[in-house]
């Protein structure tokens, strides 16, 4: 029994609710998992802390005594007296999270009575897309090392010709009782460490444990329209379970590689094109690219200022359904010109004395804001 207030071991006022206790340790639960902190012996007492403190505050009778008596309500009442492992605290409280928050936030740590296993562990990886990849969708073959069923023993973990044997503890069952108070309490057989057999001849390859590393090339489809970061699952791709139980799952980081003429914003692409100043005065018709290297036709209006988006409808990226695709996004950029002939800078210099007085109105408009402002 820990000597600490169960109150404060789970962060929550001594009237807090029973959903409020429950959900606290829920929490608890998640952030020092043995299988989120491996080898970190703080970690595991701080869950078995946590464990115990929930017994306790989620049983009326417990917790009333505890509230009148502290620590000395509890003995001899069938109280709280700790958990010898982690197995002890998968079986009492694995069921009330819905199918067993263990399985479902670490891929399957709870384990299995009966000589059943743990599922293997998920893995993750990083895959990098190029940016027109995200118009089709792709697929992409990667390799990674994991743990698959040793080819020697076929996962059994006993040397060829050898068999895994009932563990005469807890006669195969892969648990034990015991007494505490008036409660029975079950936990993993200390013997065969809750498998229910014993290898008394451990295959050679793998040591017993009938896994070994092995490179496996997986292939990845990427749908369109992804975005960057977006984290896709590849199910019973992670590393194989122990004893038949389910293989765990790939997950797979999407990383868009940035594209030298375009970015992406949302579902559409921005592209910036440079145009000359008399192509922006007098309108043109320019040539620009699209992400599947085709050329488009795109008709600049008479008077374009620097900065204006003219669009190319449907040139974009499509959503992840293929219902709809975003749009070209052309941004002007009007170059100055620069080492001008001594023609040029004449033709400019008549240009401006000939220009009408509505030629600018921004400029116009500014003038008479300045104007204003000085008074």
């Amino acid at each position: 029994m820990i000597s600490e207030d169960y109150y404060t071991v789970l962060g929550v006022e001594r009237n807090a609710s029973e959903g409020d206790i429950k959900k606290a340790y829920r929490q608890k639960a998640i952030k020092y998992h043995p299988d989120k902190n491996p080898d970190n012996k703080e970690a595991e007492s701080m869950f078995k802390k946590a464990a115990e403190a929930y017994s306790v505050l989620s049983d009326p009778d417990k917790r009333q005594r505890y509230d009148q008596f502290g620590h000395d309500g509890l003995r001899g009442v069938g109280g709280a007296g700790g958990f010898s492992g982690t197995e002890d605290i998968f079986d009492a409280f694995g069921d009330i999270f819905g199918g067993s928050i263990f399985e479902n936030f670490f891929g399957g740590s709870k384990r299995r009575g009966g000589g059943g296993g743990r599922p293997g562990k998920n893995l993750r990886c990083d895959v990098v897309v190029e940016l027109a990849d995200v118009v089709t969708g792709i697929e992409k073959t990667i390799e990674i090392t994991k743990k698959e069923k040793c080819s020697d023993c076929k996962g059994s973990g006993a040397q060829d010709g050898t068999s895994p044997v009932s563990c005469p503890y807890c006669k195969g069952m892969g648990e034990v009782q015991h007494s505490q108070g008036f409660f029975m309490v079950r936990s993993a057989c200390p013997k065969c460490r809750g498998k229910g057999k014993l290898i008394e001849t451990p295959c050679r390859k793998c040591r017993g444990s009938g896994q070994y590393p092995k490179k496996s090339t997986i292939t990845i489809k990427i749908p369109r329209g992804v975005e960057d970061s977006t984290r896709l699952r590849v199910t019973g791709q992670g590393e194989c379970g122990e004893n038949s139980a389910p293989s765990g799952d790939l997950y797979c980081d999407i990383h868009v590689k940035q594209h030298t003429l375009f970015e992406r914003s949302g579902f559409d692409i921005v592209c910036a094109i440079p145009i000359s100043f008399p192509q922006a005065a007098l309108g043109c018709e320019v040539e620009v690219p699209t992400l599947l290297k085709e050329k488009k036709t795109l008709k600049v209006p008479k008077g374009t200022q620097n900065g204006d988006v003219l669009s190319v409808k449907g040139e974009g990226l499509p959503d992840t359904y293929g219902y709809s695709r975003g749009n070209l996004l052309v941004h002007i950029i009007v170059e100055t010109p620069v080492k001008l002939s001594a023609k040029q800078e004449e033709l400019l210099r008549e240009f401006d004395d000939l220009k009408h007085k509505n030629s600018n109105p921004k400029q116009k408009n500014f003038f008479a804001k300045l104007k204003g402002y000085f008074g």
